[in-house]
Parts: structure tokens; C-alpha cells; sequence
């Protein structure tokens, strides 16, 4: 039925056809089916992780394929887990969906959700669906460390150097580009999807990487978690404004020893000094970033 919907089809109908859309993975022991997946955890440990996509705030789909959201609300989530140094190993996604929502749709943004993650070897293992008014997509990433310690936001030190792996300000330039009318273009697509380095998360982890954290709400945002968990100040160097301040790039950023040999495709953008927990460009006062609720 080329016109289904959610309604003719109905929850299960739905479920069952999203399941013919998903593969497995070896670290995949009980995959989508059951009441809950079984997935295997060698290090003994498991990074879980979690991002809300609503139509409307984080998508519009006379702007988006549902391939392309597909793509990037696995995106948001895996990059989280990167962030931590770890690998991802496994998706789980809740879909809220209008009754009139194509069936179409749904299997688009499967397949959407399904190739990003194949990205990174963490296959799409089970979820839910239930009826909303809204569309929403809620994307719960889980991730193995490898027998690492987790990077995380508290453990830069002064003398540190801040560096970035990944591009900023191409999904915010291409939002803009979007809200002015145009539909085609690279930087158009690099906001419908994002392309985190998710490799470098463990790369930098295995380099030292003293904290990090993923770019989705600005760098002088996101930079100014590492500075308040870490008690420390952080100057960024000077940039331009969507360099600074644009989101859901989903780059990431982390501190290391100064004396560390930078990884390929690592560059620095800042230094940590001892002083306030604040986050300045150039030495002047920063701020900028998303907030959902300011």
C-alpha cells in the first residue's frame, strides 16, 4: 500500500515493517522483537546516552527527507558516545507519530537511522512507537569504552591545550541558508546531516585527552561545560561568529596535555589557564550557543 499510514497500518504493522528494514551485528545477542534487546558489553561497562528530535525545533520535513533525519538524530547520540571515547555498539529509537504520518516515512528515516549508524558498527537493536500530535524521534545511543577510562567534561588542567577534530559552522551557515529559501547546496546538506568525527573520539582518548565534549549547542557553549566541570578558564582563539557560536555540527572538542603530539586532523583552538570557571576569545568576554530555553 503505497499511500499506508501509521493509522492503516497500525502500531504493529508499523513495528514489523521497520524490523525487515534492520541487520545485526555479532555484539547483537537478542536483536529487535522481544520485550528488550540483548547486546553484548565485553568491557563490562556500557556509555548510554540520550537525544529528543521535535518537528518544528530540531527539523522540518518540507526542509528534510526523513532519510536525511534518520541520519541525524543517529548522529546526535553517536556523537555523544564519541565524546566519551568511546565506540558506539547499538541504537534504540522511540518514535512519536501522528496517526496520518506516512508509512513511507517511517521506513525512510529506519533507513536513515540504520546507514549512519552502520557508520560506526551500532546497529539499530529496538525502540517503541506510540501516537503523539507531534513528531517526535528519540535516538538512545549505547557505546563501549574498550577497556578505557571515559573522557569526561571535569578533567582539564591548566596548561592544556584546547583542540578541535571535525568542522564548525557549516550546519548553522547552512540553517541560515535554508530559512533564506535555498534547498540545495553543501552547506544545506551539512545541516540536514551532520558528519561527526566519531573515530576521534577514541583516537583522543588514546592520545590523553585530559576532557572532551561534543559541539551540538556552539563551541563557546560547549567549551564552557569543559571550564565549569574542570573549575578552569579556557581562551579560544579568535573566529569567526558561526565558528564560535553555531550548533549541531557535532564536531568535537577536548583539552590535552600541551606537550602531546596532536593526532591527524586535530588542530589547536584555545589554551586552559588556571582563573575563573569562564570561557573568553581572545582574552575578551564570550558567550553565545543555543538554549533551548532561553
Amino acid at each position: 500500500m503505497a499511500d499506508a499510514t501509521a493509522r492503516s497500518v497500525g502500531e504493529f504493522g508499523l513495528i514489523a515493517r521497520v524490523i525487515d528494514r534492520l541487520a545485526g551485528s555479532p555484539q547483537v545477542l537478542l536483536g529487535p522483537g522481544d520485550d528488550a534487546a540483548v547486546v553484548a558489553a565485553p568491557d563490562g561497562r556500557v556509555v548510554a546516552t540520550i537525544d529528543v528530535l521535535v518537528e518544528g525545533v530540531h527539523f522540518r520535513r518540507d526542509w528534510s527527507t526523513a532519510y536525511d533525519v534518520g541520519r541525524k538524530a543517529a548522529a546526535a547520540s553517536l556523537a555523544d558516545v564519541a565524546a566519551m571515547g568511546a565506540r558506539g555498539t547499538a541504537l534504540l529509537v522511540g518514535l512519536a507519530s501522528p496517526p496520518d504520518l506516512p508509512v513511507a516515512w517511517s521506513l525512510e528515516l529506519t533507513d536513515g537511522l540504520r546507514d549512519e549508524a552502520k557508520l560506526v558498527g551500532a546497529p539499530v537493536v529496538g525502540g517503541d512507537v506510540v501516537r503523539s500530535e507531534t513528531l517526535v524521534i528519540s535516538v538512545t545511543a549505547l557505546g563501549d569504552l574498550e577497556g578505557r577510562e571515559p573522557v569526561t567534561r571535569a578533567g582539564a588542567q591548566a596548561g592544556d591545550v584546547v583542540v578541535l577534530a571535525g568542522e564548525l559552522g557549516r550546519s548553522a551557515a547552512g540553517l541560515g541558508l535554508l530559512e533564506a529559501g535555498a534547498r540545495e547546496g553543501a552547506l544545506v546538506d551539512a545541516h540536514r546531516r551532520p558528519t561527526p568525527p566519531y573515530a576521534m573520539g577514541p583516537v583522543l582518548a588514546i592520545a590523553g585527552a585530559t576532557s572532551m565534549c561534543d559541539v551540538s549547542d556552539g563551541l563557546v557553549a560547549d567549551v564552557g561545560h569543559i571550564a565549569r566541570a574542570s573549575n578552569v578558564h579556557v581562551d579560544l582563539d579568535a573566529a569567526d561568529e558561526l565558528f564560535l557560536t553555531g550548533g549541531e555540527d557535532h564536531a568535537l572538542v577536548a583539552t590535552l596535555p600541551a606537550d602531546t603530539a596532536l593526532p591527524a586532523g586535530v588542530r589547536v583552538v584555545g589554551r586552559v589557564t588556571a582563573g575563573d570557571a569562564v570561557v573568553t576569545v581572545a582574552g575578551q568576554p564570550a558567550a553565545g550557543g543555543w538554549d533551548h530555553f532561553a
